[in-house]
């Protein structure tokens, strides 16, 4: 499996488990990704995308996503989108 860096965390809301992050790829719903760094490496499908608080099918470059995670990511972890 190839992984692809798409993006990074900016920010993790801890109490809702969202991170919001720096797309430089497009994302779409539905595919799989990875957040690694540090002490990080979460692998999980993507179930949501969210644009000030509106939920889209995908996002693209450039866009400031919020997506919700299933376990603790860190600001600077780097997201890589796995095909």
């Amino acid at each position: 499996m190839a992984e692809e860096k798409i993006g990074e965390v900016e920010k993790f809301f801890g109490k809702i488990s969202v991170a919001a992050i720096k797309l430089s790829a497009p994302l779409k719903v539905g595919e799989t990704i990875k957040f690694k760094g540090h002490t990080t490496d979460v692998t999980q499908t993507v179930e949501s995308i969210q644009i000030d608080n509106q939920a889209i099918p995908e996002a693209k470059a450039g866009d400031d996503i919020g997506l919700k995670t299933k376990e603790k990511v860190r600001p600077g972890d780097t997201v890589y989108k796995i095909t």
